[in-house]
């Protein structure tokens, strides 16, 4: 029976993660990446029950806190990997908001048209809490709150968008980058929300083809995947080998 690794990862790194894992599996004959993608949170749930991961990718700190709390992430392995930024999207079809990444401007009242702005879930998805910090340092909360649709991850709230169902909506910038369905109207200023890192850390009972996972997404090769996907690698990670290995 082939040699698995299970990777928990980020719905926003979907694509380049399915990359990642094709070019591993062409250089690592006889070893096959498992991806299941979803809600950082959702994630780190299943991995606190027992979900059999090898490999936890977060989009933001606090899942991995979460997961490292519960005593499921091998200590010495955790390290930030990529970076991303938040925009505001509207479909390509629909109306243009006008927006103003300041405080003096208000989204909502400018665009009276836009009803509905599609959004991770602010109470569990990482893209969300980025974009409520966001949203309450421009003094848009307020307003913005009763028109925000809950989505259960990024990947859906870009998919809402997509679609029409509503007319703006809150994504990272490598979401919007691979549709195109959508463009983006404003890239919120790095300073509105906390910085957005994706760590990387190997689960409890890992072994060590799951340890040259990571050493391979910290290739020159992945690095040049990542960053044409519009992440940033994060400058000082590139080369740290994940401790243990088992």
């Amino acid at each position: 029976m082939p040699a698995q690794i299970v990777v928990f990862a980020a719905a926003s790194t979907t694509d380049v993660l399915r990359e990642a894992g094709h070019r591993f599996g062409e250089s690592h004959h006889g070893i096959t990446v498992v991806f299941s993608f979803d809600a950082s949170s959702s994630l780190a749930r299943q991995i606190r029950a027992g979900a059999a991961a090898d490999i936890f990718i977060s989009a933001d700190e606090r899942w991995m806190d979460d997961a490292a709390a519960a005593g499921e992430i091998r200590e010495g392995t955790r390290t930030a990997l990529l970076g991303n930024s938040l925009v505001l999207i509207a479909p390509v079809r629909g109306n243009q908001p006008r927006v103003e990444m300041n405080r003096n401007f208000n989204l909502a009242a400018s665009n009276p048209w836009m009803t509905r702005i599609a959004v991770g879930d602010p109470a569990h998805v990482p893209a969300g809490r980025y974009a409520r910090q966001a949203l309450e340092s421009l003094g848009w909360w307020a307003s913005v709150e009763p028109l925000l649709v809950p989505a259960q991850d990024v990947r859906a709230a870009l998919r809402l968008v997509e679609i029409g169902e509503t007319d703006a909506g809150i994504v990272y910038s490598t979401d919007a980058a691979r549709s195109q369905r959508v463009t983006v109207v404003a890239e919120f200023p790095g300073d509105t929300h906390e910085p957005i890192r994706y760590p990387v850390a190997l689960c409890n009972g890992a072994g060590a083809n799951a340890a040259e996972f990571v050493r391979f997404l910290r290739t020159t090769e992945m690095a040049g995947v990542f960053e044409r996907a519009g992440f940033r690698v994060l400058p000082g990670e590139a080369g740290k080998t994940p401790g243990g290995g088992g």
